[in-house]
């Protein structure tokens, strides 16, 4: 089944005054027609035991959650990771993808495009492309085809085509930009596949509703494990969409402390990170607002600024509007670790528990040892899972180069 959450936004995908559609007027209609399909297919029983079947069968769920004893140890509490890396595909986006290519036929759609940064989510949209036998496009930011190469390779041999966005930071924005303009031209046979919490309505709910299997099961295999719920769930941001799968599970929950993690580069106060909520403003991006990152010297004030993280997934100057609308509350509290604390913390779990994780989970495993300082500081031994959203075989030439190694 799909998970049907109370969270919805209602038909102007709002959530607080975050959300909503700044669209070309030509993309009206094929939003309309797409969250009506959304709206009728999640609650269609057999809609949701195909996804709940490919989910079990072809992704390997649930995944696994395990209990990080030596990391644990090592930062002061008792650490369980959410195991997305062990989905086929390697990451968590394959969750959304599954869902998204299932209702791109029910639509009757004949091509699947997408944008990516990291390469997982273009791999996942690949791979289900493969799968149900649909020409597929992925945009990629010419800069990320360069230190994912191995992604690339990987989504050309599930039959994809690879276009290289040379516009821009030619980054993850880029390719976004580009796969929006492909959508407009060829919006009657196309459903663009979006990766993240991102993007305008339906897509944001949409997206955060295919992840929440990742929040469902680990509130109940954390309640199987140790009878109680967490003190605290804590996950990367980028776009946002691991993090939200996981805070779905405990959003209700006030005793449960949400943590998400952004990327703050080569450190805040440079101006070269990808910290969005923490050091940027509202605005628009992608069709919906949120926070995004401006420049603000006088002649290019407003404009939308480059970002920076040594992760491709978390090259990102926007955010999803639902986490802009967990910050305005205080429901998530968002903090910021630097391309160097990530790498520690990479290199941290693959010595204390022979996991390599993908960069992008790096960052919230960082910030492990300040989240447990504070919970431990209230008294007993904290309970924490991490969503570990991907593996890090994609990452391993830019830590090797980072390292001053040549593979």
């Amino acid at each position: 089944m799909i998970l049907a959450t109370a969270h919805d936004p209602g038909p102007h995908g709002r959530f607080g005054r975050f959300g909503g559609q700044y669209v070309a007027e030509t993309l009206m209609p094929a939003l309309a027609e797409l969250e009506a399909a959304w709206r009728a297919a999640r609650v269609d029983d057999g809609f949701g035991d195909e996804v709940a079947a490919l989910l079990r069968d072809y992704v390997g769920r649930p995944s696994l959650l395990y209990r990080a004893a030596r990391l644990g140890a090592a930062v002061g509490a008792r650490v369980y990771l959410k195991r997305e890396d062990l989905n086929h595909t390697g990451a968590h986006k394959i969750n959304n993808c599954i869902g998204q290519a299932l209702l791109a036929r029910r639509m009757g759609k004949r091509r699947l495009i997408a944008e990516t940064g990291a390469g997982q989510h273009g791999v996942a949209t690949a791979t289900v492309a493969a799968l149900l036998g649909l020409p597929c496009v992925i945009y990629m930011g010419a800069e990320d085809v360069a230190r994912q190469s191995l992604n690339v390779f990987r989504m050309k041999l599930l039959g994809a085509t690879v276009v290289p966005v040379e516009s821009g930071t030619r980054t993850l924005k880029d390719a976004m930009n580009e796969a929006l303009r492909d959508w407009v031209t060829h919006v009657a046979d196309t459903f663009y596949l979006i990766g993240s919490v991102a993007g305008p309505p339906p897509y944001p709910w949409m997206v955060r509703e295919l992840q929440a299997v990742i929040g469902a099961e680990a509130r109940a295999q954390l309640l199987a494990a140790e009878g109680r719920l967490p003190d605290a769930a804590v996950a990367c941001v980028g776009g946002g969409s691991n993090a939200a799968g996981l805070f779905a599970g405990f959003v209700d929950d006030a005793a449960v402390e949400l943590h998400g993690v952004e990327a703050a580069g080569h450190g805040v106060a440079t101006g070269e990170h990808a910290a969005t909520l923490g050091a940027g403003r509202e605005g628009v991006l992608h069709g919906s607002k949120s926070y995004v990152l401006t420049h603000t010297d006088p002649a290019r004030l407003g404009q939308i600024a480059a970002a920076h993280s040594v992760s491709a997934g978390l090259d990102y100057p926007g955010v999803g509007p639902e986490h802009a609308a967990w910050k305005e509350s205080g429901r998530v509290r968002y903090q910021a670790r630097t391309d160097d604390e990530a790498l520690a913390a990479l290199g941290q779990l693959a010595r204390t528990e022979g996991i390599l994780c993908a960069l992008e989970t790096a960052h919230a495993l960082a910030a492990l040892p300040s989240i447990a300082g504070e919970l431990a500081g209230r008294g007993g031994e904290p309970l924490i899972v991490v969503c570990l959203s991907g593996r890090g075989d994609k990452d391993m030439n830019t830590v090797a180069q980072r390292l001053g190694v040549t593979l």
